[in-house]
């Protein structure tokens, strides 16, 4: 796993307060078309856009967004090779990578949110889902349920047979107990105030134990967390909430 871990934080925005977006897209009229969208829209700015996923490494380093919308499949390096590049160098605090997919239950979409994704978004979605989307991870937050991409990780790693059998990983062993307990937890799909509930913890204390474990482990995004949780063996799939 690759990428810079960090707390949980508003973006640091430009000067104007404006939501700095790199738009990375093979497709020129999908590329022009959602930057278009994107700049028509209050409180957001297009730092720049690129063509492949070589392209976008290097403006990513350049403009330093707070979020890339990134595609996937790209023919000369994919999205989700340049995802994982781009959070490995990026300083604190890194970009949120948006993916751009045309489906969701997709293997890409898998090794995007293993390499540190925040999330995804199908390419049909309208517009207003667009700018929540961009809005919702540029401040850190969720983009679904934790339950769908709690969904989407176990269909995976099950059919891989990831885990299945694995003992919990060595890289676990630097968690303190509550925080294998927060991470399991997320793992499982529940939200940060189902977790408080059970742990009868307050929902401030769940969001500094999963950071400080995202921390440990080098993790960048939840969803990322979640793909270590099944990897590693500390949750398995068909174990439910």
């Amino acid at each position: 796993m690759t990428g810079k871990a960090g707390e949980t934080k508003a973006p640091d925005t430009g000067p104007t307060g404006d939501i700095r977006v790199l738009v990375v897209d093979d497709q020129v009229l999908i590329r022009a078309g959602v930057a278009a969208l994107l700049r028509a829209a209050p409180g957001m700015e297009v730092v720049a856009e690129a063509s492949g996923g070589q392209e976008a490494i290097a403006l990513a380093a350049k403009h330093r967004p707070d979020v890339i919308l990134m595609d996937i499949r790209m023919p000369d390096l994919s999205g989700i090779t340049a995802t994982e590049r781009i959070l490995r160098d990026a300083p604190p605090p890194p970009p949120r990578v948006l993916v751009l997919t045309t489906f969701d239950l997709d293997e890409y979409v898998y090794a995007a949110l293993r390499a540190g994704a925040a999330g995804f978004l199908l390419k049909d979605a309208g517009p207003q889902r667009l700018l929540a989307a961009v809005t919702a991870v540029a401040g850190g937050d969720t983009l679904f349920a934790p339950s769908v991409t709690r969904r989407l990780v176990e269909a995976f790693t099950q059919r891989a047979g990831v885990g299945a059998a694995a003992p919990p990983g060595a890289a676990l062993e630097a968690l303190t107990g509550r925080e294998l307990e927060v991470l399991r937890a997320t793992a499982r799909g529940l939200s940060n105030a189902e977790i408080a509930a059970e742990l009868v913890i307050s929902e401030a204390t769940v969001k500094t134990h999963l950071n400080r474990a995202m921390a440990k482990l080098g993790l960048c995004s939840r969803a990322q967390a979640v793909v270590v949780a099944y990897e590693s063996g500390l949750v398995t799939p068909g174990m439910g909430r």
